[in-house]
């Protein structure tokens, strides 16, 4: 029988697990090649033999998405299978022009084909658009279930931008894992605030191997979930953040409407900085999609350590590095707390970029006056560090959630953002994580 060949077009995260659930023991399918966007310096590698299993000795090509109408012709591929998240319907669209036009088929995979089954209860936080408090919410819940004296591990959405093989499984426990594994910024931004709760939180390559071996020690295993994806696991509670200062993202963004229209509970975050209208319009949104889902009011209140450094200070604000980029964000909690603590002035760090970060500012123009913390490799780092000592600025605000100091040596004050989820009334998580015990438990 003539093998369907097959391209999963991706990102590093999803991609993966796709070929991993659905194609990786399909013997009438043919994986030529994943392409990849989004993440800077992850094509040009291959997904290893070693993960890939028995049908694939030499493991799977990676190459740039900007390749993919040639790749279609060079492999003869039947179908191209889109497997990355976060990004608008028009995307998706012209994604599948582009692969029906060099005469391929253009699929999405859904839950039945990619979704594993978990012996231990399952909480799914997942957002409709990456920067909607989704992490915040997701280490609130650990520490509510924790405090009724269960075992939570947390499995987060894959960053596997390092060593494939090596990535396979990884467990954060302490601040130390974070180097032994090699991490970026972006993973430590997910990982340390677990760790720093006390809470373990695995991600990896394999997501049922990784699943395995978190259900040897949990009691509840959470889903933190990534970039908006749908979770990789059946969930017994799915709970999905909105973000009203995107007002209307719910339900035109993939597969954010997914997430939307599959929640248990919805959380409408950040009510403390959006509007009515367009809270409004979130609400009318839900109720038009997923009528039947209870909705928590939520915001993010700022707190900062030393707010006398931002008043009348020319601020620079560094701000989680994905929320400014793939996330499109205009501001993130950085410009909050310069706001609030009434900075003089927001110090535009275009004029200093130095090395890669040029090449971010190009491929996401719009992010105008803040500086995303790109990590993604030590060149990378580098720049970042660079480019925050030579912005002519009085106090650098670091609204990640990790302390740059201890990643880049920076030689201006430094003022650390935090930020929690804070429920308003009734309905609110205390309320459903109760029904879920009791249920589940």
């Amino acid at each position: 029988m003539k093998k369907r060949k097959i391209i999963i077009i991706g990102a590093a995260g999803r991609d993966f697990h796709n070929f991993n659930t659905r194609y990786r023991e399909d013997e009438s399918t043919d994986v030529v090649a994943f392409t990849a966007a989004q993440i800077p310096n992850i094509d040009g590698r291959r997904y290893p033999a070693a993960l890939a299993g028995r049908l694939y000795p030499e493991g799977i090509p990676i190459y740039s998405e900007s390749e993919l109408p040639d790749l279609i012709k060079k492999y003869d591929v039947d179908e191209c299978v889109f497997s990355y998240s976060d990004v608008p319907y028009s995307h998706v669209m012209k994604m599948s022009a582009i692969v029906n036009s060099a005469g391929a088929s253009f699929t999405l995979l859904g839950p039945k084909d990619t979704q594993l089954k978990s012996s231990k209860p399952v909480i799914s936080v997942c957002a409709v658009r990456t920067g909607s408090g989704k992490s915040q919410t997701s280490r609130k819940i650990v520490q509510m279930l924790m405090k009724r004296g269960l075992k939570v591990v947390a499995i987060r959405h894959p960053m596997p931008y390092g060593d494939l093989v090596q990535q396979k499984v990884q467990r954060f426990a302490t601040i130390e894992d974070l180097a032994r594994y090699h991490c970026t910024i972006e993973e430590m931004e997910e990982y340390e605030p677990h760790i720093a709760r006390g809470n373990v939180i695995y991600a990896g390559v394999d997501y049922e191997a990784i699943l395995r071996q978190a259900e040897k020690e949990a009691d509840v295993i959470l889903w933190d979930g990534g970039n908006n994806d749908f979770s990789f696991y059946i969930p017994d509670l799915q709970i999905t953040v909105a973000d009203p200062l995107r007002a209307g993202n719910e339900v035109s963004f993939y597969p954010g409407e997914v997430c939307l229209r599959t929640a248990h509970v919805v959380i409408i975050n950040k009510i403390d900085s959006a509007s009515p209208e367009q809270v409004q319009i979130v609400r009318d949104n839900i109720a038009r999609t997923n009528p039947s889902a209870i909705v928590i009011d939520g915001a993010s209140p700022i707190t900062v350590d030393r707010p006398e450094l931002i008043r009348g200070k020319r601020v620079l604000c560094v701000e989680d590095g994905p929320t400014l980029t793939h996330g499109m964000m205009k501001f993130g909690a950085g410009v909050v707390a310069a706001r609030k603590f009434q900075a003089s002035q927001l110090i535009d760090p275009r004029p200093y970029l130095s090395g890669g970060l040029k090449q971010t500012f190009n491929t996401y123009p719009d992010i105008g006056t803040l500086l995303p913390a790109m990590g993604y490799s030590e060149t990378q780092k580098r720049d970042l560090e660079d480019t925050i000592n030579r912005t002519d600025c009085e106090t650098v605000i670091i609204a990640t959630p990790i302390d740059l100091n201890r990643i880049i040596h920076i030689n201006k004050p430094t003022v650390r953002v935090d930020y929690e989820l804070q429920e308003i009334g009734s309905p609110n998580l205390d309320e459903v994580l109760e029904d879920f015990c009791k249920r589940k438990l």
